[in-house]
């Protein structure tokens, strides 16, 4: 038997947008990685990947590390708010 949801009527708040915006560059750069590990998964069969997707994933997961440190540092740091 399915349980119906109900639908969501609650448009985002402002905050949760401003939340949202924070979060971009970390959201952007965790997409990139995962871009890159399909890359690579892709390659498998054609081949293997090559030195450049290896370089692609490895400077993407350091866009990673950047981002999240660079929010942590904006969450604990009220002075560098975006």
């Amino acid at each position: 038997m399915r349980k119906h949801l109900a639908p969501v009527t609650a448009e985002p708040t402002a905050a949760d947008l401003a939340a949202i915006e924070a979060e971009w560059p970390l959201i952007a750069a965790e997409l990139d990685v995962l871009d890159a590990e399909i890359t690579l998964i892709y390659a498998e069969d054609h081949g293997g990947p090559t030195a450049l997707d290896w370089r692609r994933l490895r400077r993407a997961e350091a866009r990673v590390n950047r981002a999240a440190a660079d929010l942590a540092d904006r969450t604990t740091d009220p002075r560098r708010a975006a």
